[in-house]
């Protein structure tokens, strides 16, 4: 299956001519589409990491010389190109365009695990994570359940790597989740032929790890990428 990104302008007039399809109802149909996806989909490829998938993504880290390292977290802004009026003096920073922010957690295959998608434009990445649920489980006590050893001492939590039309909110959001259920599909089938790192030999109980994930830890909690629309 391969998929393919159109501007606007190039998108609408050739839809409107190869189907016979105003651009209002292609617009429909569009959002029929990603609910769809997220329908289907979601459940998979929004889910929070298994235990399982901790316990690769601690091996990895600890093989790229991070142990306790589990994705890398950043922001960007999403240019809003048709905006309501009334809400530019929020969205809109130095650049003059309306934006609104994505936070995210991906990991070293680029898989998404989190996002935060919906902040005002003029908000900063230090004031996203203020108000961002991606600590939530570490402040309700529901963080996973690992240990791993830097320079002799023994931690129990993870970290993340950091550096510094008119669509309403709720049908980006739609917008956003389904193509992160799209990317990390595409991730997911695509990761063993690029990845740097033989991870086989971590299923071996002989294994030299030294970062350990509690499996018994709780896996039915709902995702932060399912629900990661702000109403800020």
């Amino acid at each position: 299956m391969k998929f393919h990104s159109f501007n606007e302008e190039e998108m609408l007039p050739e839809v409107d001519e190869y189907l016979r399809l105003g651009e209002s109802t292609a617009i429909s149909c569009l959002e029929i589409f990603f609910e769809g996806i997220i329908y289907l989909f979601g459940d998979e490829y929004l889910r929070r990491p298994t235990p399982q998938d901790l316990q690769r993504l601690l091996d990895i880290g600890e093989m790229r010389g991070f142990p306790g390292m589990i994705g890398s977290i950043d922001c960007m802004h999403w240019e809003w190109k048709n905006w309501p009026t009334a809400w530019k003096g929020q969205y809109t920073r130095g650049s003059g365009k309306p934006t609104i922010v994505l936070e995210e957690v991906a990991s070293h295959d680029l898989w998404i695990w989190h996002t935060f998608f919906g902040p005002l434009g003029t908000s900063n990445d230090i004031n996203v994570l203020d108000k961002s649920p991606v600590f939530d489980d570490i402040l309700e006590g529901q963080a996973p359940k690992v240990n791993f050893f830097v320079n002799g001492h023994e931690y129990h939590l993870t970290y993340y790597l950091t550096d510094a039309l008119i669509w309403d909110k709720p049908k980006i959001g739609k917008i956003m989740r389904a193509c992160i259920i799209l990317h990390n599909m595409i991730m997911e089938d695509e990761r063993d032929g690029y990845t740097q790192f033989d991870v086989s030999e971590f299923a071996q109980v002989e294994s030299n790890r030294s970062s350990h994930v509690d499996f018994m830890y709780s896996k039915d909690m709902p995702s932060n990428t399912g629900n990661s629309n702000s109403t800020s």
